[in-house]
């Protein structure tokens, strides 16, 4: 039986070819035991993007999912939205490294393909998204490989037929404007962590302003996972934001998806409950008012909760 297609919100990337649905799924975290049921399920409430990634190591997994639901008649390849990323250690071999992806996730092009972040790392084996720490405790960044390297290699993705979009990820402004003027192909989406702690309001107006479509990815803030394991505050549990949800009759994690939305960008919500995946959806029957986003608009902390330099030994947003 196909699954329902509910889904209702999508938007039209830059390009004009790619519609990216404005609510998806993010696999980050998810184990590889449960990535095929939760795939599942998700597919058959009405989710038809999901997000991936080679450092999140479960591709194969996802890939093996997404074959199984094509051939029971589930859905149809056409119908999903499927995004991943390019790993730091792969930057000077990206048709590698897009090609192992394709490989592991059983597809013969992406929707989107991302550059996870603007950071080249060295160079260990296609797929093994190693990051190499020097013996100073410091990530070992390779200094040879430019990102307006990576990004026309990027775009040679599109022109072999391998990539339908592609776009970039973790960009501030000045990066994202230096990929604006060396770029053949524009940007269609820079990912950025976004939530109510952390809004990146100038960050979001630059890139739709240039036609850039924001995702925000961990868009609940990291939640009980990033606070234990990088200590910061989740948004889920800031009184405003419990008040409003009160108001509206929504869960607060319902009340921050559809704040996101509200602020024209795409939202990636990760979970590992099944339970929680309809929940995530059920975000198109009301409408945040004006008084009320400015109130979530004050209670913004420039809050990053996912913080890599815990494991870079540098923070590479310095």
């Amino acid at each position: 039986m196909a699954a329902k297609d509910v889904a209702p919100a999508v938007l039209l990337m830059s390009n004009g070819h790619s519609r990216m649905p404005a609510v998806g799924l993010g696999v980050w975290r998810m184990d590889k035991a449960d990535v095929r049921g939760l795939i599942h399920a998700a597919i058959r409430q009405g989710y038809r993007h999901f997000d991936c990634a080679a450092k999140y190591q479960n591709e194969a997994e996802v890939g093996d999912a997404l074959a199984e639901a094509f051939e029971c008649g589930l859905v149809k390849r056409e119908d999903l939205f499927i995004t991943t990323k390019l790993w730091n250690s792969d930057h000077g071999h990206v048709i590698e490294a897009c090609k192992d992806s394709l490989k592991k996730l059983k597809l013969d092009y992406l929707d989107l393909y991302l550059i996870h972040f603007p950071v080249a790392s060295r160079h260990t084996e296609i797929g093994t998204v190693a990051s190499v720490i020097g013996e100073d405790g410091v990530l070992d960044i390779d200094t040879t490989v430019s990102l307006e390297a990576t990004w026309h290699a990027m775009e040679d993705l599109v022109n072999m037929g391998l990539v339908r979009s592609i776009g970039i990820s973790n960009y501030g402004v000045f990066l994202t404007r230096d990929c604006l003027a060396y770029a053949k192909i524009k940007p269609a989406v820079n990912q950025i962590e976004m939530h109510p702690y952390f809004q990146r309001d100038s960050l979001v107006k630059f890139c739709q302003k240039h036609g850039i479509c924001v995702t925000a990815h961990t868009p609940l803030g990291g939640s009980t996972a990033n606070a234990k394991l990088f200590g910061s505050l989740s948004c889920l549990d800031d009184p405003v934001i419990k008040e409003l949800a009160e108001k509206y009759g929504k869960t607060p994690a319902q009340l921050v998806l559809r704040w996101g939305l509200q602020k024209n960008a795409v939202v990636i919500p990760k979970t590992s409950k099944v339970e929680r995946l309809q929940e995530n959806l059920e975000l198109f029957d009301f409408d945040i008012s004006d008084e009320d986003m400015e109130e979530i608009k004050a209670i913004d902390k420039n809050q990053r909760s996912n913080q890599p330099a815990k494991f870079w030994g540098i923070d590479v947003y310095s």
